[in-house]
């Protein structure tokens, strides 16, 4: 279950962080206080520049990839084969404290079109969740598709350890993670399967796209489905064209089972174990690329179980580029000139952006509201214009952007509220604030999300 970190430790997020990257965040928070001391509104302005430089890169890179992700990529050639010529397809549920939510998982997986005999679907369960073991058990005594995996007591305690006990387990020769809420499309496993067999051996992994069927419960469900829509539709067919090494989602990963077993599978240490599994795969030469099919999932309707999701993603995001930030000379050799920038660009800045932002406020409102009692009076000028500057450009861009991400998907209801963008990403802030204490204090906790709470049912 802890391959990675016993086998490559330089890969894993077992260590959050190493003393040359504690030596190089000492000399940076140093010089931060040195010239605090000796040159506070100088370095006011520093500050200003640097965080307005961050936003707006991140806003502007998103905007590349969208105009990049948006054209029509074309259409491969089609394969139907015979069910008896499909391969074994193995499907990993990790699941914990979902009973409530079961029946409906399965009555999803039930209707994939995919022959029965040929699928190797194994309901992961951790051994104290009595709950959601009877039910398990329950369907893996009605179907012999399905089987039980009950994951041993021990630490991390995560969703990346669970998927890494049941992989000896697994029999396919292609294996996807479906999550407990996923309503996958029925014909999905079937179109990666097509896929690979067109593919070149080094495309080791599909990721299909993600969105909600909740989108249009509240207003907070509605900008997470602009999130995604954003993000699986544009971002990462951006990311696949430009060859920049591809950050997963949390599901419908679709893998070959033997380059997954070849990098040991997953990091238990690492909570967004999605994110950094796609960064390895490109470390050694592989590639992921975008399936056109659709996961939907429940977008979750409540600010407390939202913040905690995003929380986890945010704190696994900084994990991530702290672990492949470890030797950016060997990052920069594997993922290459574009990759490299891309890297940050898209992993770091997700994350550094959600920091920048409020940042960028607090000194907008404190060079308008203070003036030349924090800054002199030139300096408030400037530090004025520039934190107005990012945080208009950023946001603009943002809200822009939000609102054209529902357009390849016809949801076009959905765009006017892309103008509210700037309010939740300070909510994301919020998640980012979050996630940095917790990088320190806890950084391998995972954060349960409470799934089963909206009101609106999926069906597939």
């Amino acid at each position: 279950m802890t391959d990675l970190a016993q086998s490559e430790p330089q890969f894993s997020a077992s260590t959050v962080i190493t003393r040359s990257q504690i030596a190089a965040f000492a000399a940076i928070l140093a010089f931060a206080v040195f010239m605090l001391f000796i040159a506070p509104r100088t370095f006011g302005l520093l500050l200003t520049v640097v965080f307005g430089a961050l936003f707006v890169a991140n806003a502007a890179f998103r905007a590349v990839l969208l105009w990049i992700g948006a054209e029509e990529r074309p259409a491969a050639p089609e394969i139907s084969p015979e069910d008896h010529e499909l391969p074994i397809y193995s499907i990993l549920v990790p699941l914990y404290r979902e009973a409530n939510v079961m029946p409906a998982l399965v009555r999803a997986l039930c209707a994939l079109d995919y022959p029965k005999e040929r699928l190797d679907i194994k309901l992961i369960v951790e051994a104290d969740d009595r709950d959601t073991a009877i039910v398990a058990d329950a369907v893996a005594a009605r179907d012999p598709c399905f089987s039980v995996i009950r994951v041993p007591p021990g630490t991390p305690r995560t969703k990346p350890r669970a998927c890494n006990y049941a992989m000896p387990f697994a029999l396919g020769e292609f294996t996807v993670i479906f999550d407990a809420e996923d309503r996958p499309e029925p014909d999905q496993l079937r179109k990666a399967v097509a896929a690979f067999r067109t593919a070149p051996d080094n495309i080791a992994c599909l990721q299909a796209r993600l969105n909600f069927y909740n989108a249009n419960e509240n207003w907070l469900t509605r900008m997470f489905a602009l999130d995604y829509a954003l993000w699986f539709d544009y971002l990462l067919p951006g990311l696949d064209r430009l060859n920049i090494p591809m950050p997963l989602g949390g599901t419908s990963n679709h893998f070959r089972t033997a380059a997954l077993r070849a990098i040991h599978c997953w990091d238990p240490y690492n909570v967004t174990e999605d994110a950094d599994i796609g960064i390895r795969l490109s470390r050694v030469g592989l590639r992921v690329r975008t399936l056109d099919s659709t996961t939907f999932e429940e977008a979750t309707n409540s600010f407390g179980n939202w913040l905690r999701q995003r929380s986890r993603w945010l704190k696994g995001y900084m994990q991530t580029w702290l672990v492949h930030m470890r030797s950016p000379r060997a990052l920069l050799r594997n993922a290459g000139i574009g990759g490299f920038i891309g890297f940050h660009l898209f992993v770091g800045g997700t994350f550094l952006s959600a920091l920048a932002n409020p940042v960028l406020w607090a000194i907008f409102l404190v060079s308008k509201i203070f003036g030349t009692a924090v800054f002199s009076a030139p300096l408030v000028l400037v530090a004025a214009r520039i934190s107005f500057v990012s945080l208009a450009a950023g946001n603009g861009m943002f809200a822009y952007l939000a609102m054209l991400g529902p357009f390849r998907r016809g949801w076009l209801e959905l765009t006017p509220y892309g103008l509210t963008a700037p309010f939740y990403w300070l909510l994301i802030s919020c998640a980012g604030a979050r996630a940095l204490w917790q990088l320190v204090m806890r950084p391998w906790y995972w954060e349960k999300t409470t799934h089963g709470l909206s009101k609106i049912g999926g069906s597939v």
